[in-house]
């Protein structure tokens, strides 16, 4: 089978196109044919070897545990090993598998019954590739974290991009009152999406134009854990999905000395694969949340994908597509 295969870190170039042996399921794994996947900034993370705990995960000096990036699939089941019960040949899947050894940047992958959900009929492969881990971040967020409420003024940093546009649907499905804080280019973009209000960060700071919120839901942080606190209303909650180390450091160090204090409630996303699944395809299939692609590459492409992925000027997610053949 075709894969997208990295042997050292380093900027989109050190990817290539290979030949590599189709897997074979385990007794409790579910081999899937791709028929896409999505790029998230944890696949951009891996491919770069930053922060460090990423070598951690998949080699110190270079990749040898992960060597297909990749964690957003969508696609149809192959095979099953003798012990899966939820999935059978023909299904429709996917799911983020983060957690399940990667490898979405290919034509097949095998991976742990848990790391795959019945793809909703309503939804294209590329549509469905977009949702598991930028949508369950948002949601986790916003739900599990954030405690989200209807009429609560909720805003929502870094929303043009992938996580983002996830929390500002949702967020408006559960009856916040939304802003969007992102580029100028992204501005009516945001709206589009339902963003009540849109702030353009290279215009202005949101931490210090005297407005409150209940909700901070941080995608891209980089401002200081202080800034952050002046911009929650008493009882407010901060949640950080992404951002620089830095921010992590003082909210994993600081946060919780904020949060006894004074009573804001400062915190860090700790992420769940393929957590909320079930209440994601309800918003789905109501037509409540809509994926949003910004562009589809081919697999071969997928170098030039991680490059435009990497300017930062994404709205929404970026899509691999997969053309198949009698191949294996």
């Amino acid at each position: 089978m075709k894969a997208i295969v990295f042997t050292r870190y380093g900027p989109p170039d050190v990817l290539y196109l290979e030949e590599v042996a189709r897997p074979q399921p385990g007794d409790r794994e579910v081999l899937v044919k791709i028929h896409a996947a999505s790029i998230n900034s944890w696949d951009w993370d891996l491919l770069r070897g930053t922060p460090f705990v990423n070598r951690l995960m998949a080699g110190l000096l270079k990749p040898k545990r992960i060597k297909i990036p990749g964690c957003d699939i969508a696609g149809r089941v192959e095979a099953v090993g003798k012990n899966v019960k939820q999935f059978q040949p023909g299904d429709e899947v996917f799911g983020d598998l983060s957690r399940c050894g990667w490898g979405g940047f290919a034509e097949y992958v095998s991976v742990r019954e848990k790391g795959l959900s019945l793809k909703p009929s309503c939804l294209s492969f590329e549509q469905a590739a977009a949702v598991p881990q930028a949508g369950l971040l948002a949601l986790q967020a916003l739900c599990d974290k954030g405690q989200v409420q209807s009429g609560q003024k909720v805003l929502i940093n870094g929303a043009g991009g992938g996580a983002g546009t996830f929390a500002i649907q949702i967020a408006k499905s559960l009856g916040a009152d939304v802003t969007g804080v992102d580029h100028t280019s992204k501005l009516v973009f945001m709206r589009s999406l339902g963003a009540d209000h849109v702030l353009d960060y290279t215009q202005e700071d949101f931490t210090r134009n005297g407005q409150q919120y209940d909700l901070i839901l941080d995608v891209q942080g980089y401002h200081s854990i202080f800034d952050y606190k002046r911009a929650l209303s008493p009882g407010g909650i901060y949640v950080m999905v992404g951002g620089s180390s830095a921010l992590a450091n003082q909210v994993m160090f600081l946060g919780p000395w904020i949060s006894m204090i004074s009573g804001k409630k400062m915190g860090l996303l700790l992420h769940k694969a393929n957590k909320g699944m079930a209440f994601m395809k309800e918003l789905l299939e109501a037509g409540k949340v809509v994926p949003v692609i910004d562009r589809c590459y081919l697999l071969e492409d997928a170098a030039e994908a991680l490059r435009y992925f990497g300017e930062g000027q994404v709205k929404g997610k970026v899509v691999i597509t997969l053309e198949h053949n009698n191949k294996t």
